[in-house]
């Protein structure tokens, strides 16, 4: 099938680009283009500008600033599961990175596309959200900076204004055990039918002084099970209330059924797993 016609500008610089999404109302993005390329064949988006960001260094690099790590919005998935920082400081995101799609998609794919795209199912959001991230976004007034939670806006819908982009993306470094598991249908390129990330942070005493449950493909965008959370501040994170909390994760689900699997079928996945996790940080 033949793709829909559309103008090509490759960006020469960040200011360059967001001018040119800013003026026209049918530009679109273009960076991996995983998923635009798929939505063109498809017929379901018709740009008439692609504006091509894949070959700005303003969108690279990963490195620590003030403590905290940050992430270029061009940095590709494969970038993130080769980067020693990333491993380091951010585990679960390390871990997310390596079992994201296959091999070509995790070499085309970026951070700043598996954000913008507002996939309710999308990896890499699932970890980020548990470790606090907040998003750079620049535009042609500037550069201003959003909490993920507050970026994720519902299914396919995001923060992001006419003209912006995803500059990078910020994680603190607030320490804690980590944890990511995601159950697809099958073991390579599946797409989630449930995601669950962990962090747990825990003092001198054995309790609980910080807790992060971010699940993904159970709602209508990825989101933090703030109830379950707080089951477990100030806890000794004893077998008992770990289950407590990951009975509260799952009521806090909200998901759908379809051909990957029911309703009832994900809640339970996500107690297993939310279990999982906060076992395996104890």
């Amino acid at each position: 099938m033949l793709l829909p016609r559309f103008e090509y500008r490759p960006a020469t610089s960040l200011a360059q680009a967001t001018t040119l999404l800013a003026e026209r109302a049918d530009a679109r993005l273009l960076a991996g283009g995983t998923d635009l390329l798929v939505d063109l064949r498809e017929r379901r988006q018709a740009p008439g500008l692609l504006v091509d960001v894949s070959g700005l260094p303003e969108l690279g690099g990963i490195a620590v600033r003030d403590g905290s790590l940050w992430i270029g919005g061009g940095v590709t998935v494969a970038e993130l599961g080769r980067a020693p920082l990333v491993a380091e400081r951010a585990p679960a995101l390390h871990h997310a990175a390596r079992d994201f799609a296959d091999y070509l998609t995790r070499n085309r794919a970026t951070v700043g596309g598996n954000l913008a795209n507002g996939s309710p199912g999308a990896d890499l959001v699932v970890p980020l959200l548990a470790l606090d991230t907040s998003v750079v976004l620049a535009g042609p007034a500037g550069e201003r900076r959003v909490a993920l939670d507050d970026f994720l806006e519902g299914p396919r819908r995001t923060a992001l204004r006419r003209g912006e982009l995803v500059r990078a993306v910020v994680i603190p470094q607030g320490g804690g055990v980590q944890s990511w598991y995601k159950l697809g249908l099958k073991r390579g390129g599946a797409i989630a039918v449930v995601s669950v990330a962990t962090c747990l942070r825990v003092g001198t005493d054995g309790r609980a002084t910080g807790a992060a449950i971010a699940l993904g493909a159970v709602g209508p965008r990825p989101f933090r099970a703030r109830e379950a959370e707080a089951t477990l501040l100030g806890t000794s994170l004893d077998a008992g209330r770990v289950a407590l909390a990951a009975s509260r994760a799952a009521q806090a689900a909200r998901p759908i059924s379809d051909v990957r699997g029911s309703a009832e079928y994900r809640r339970a996945m996500v107690e297993a797993l939310v279990t999982r996790g906060l076992g395996a940080a104890r």
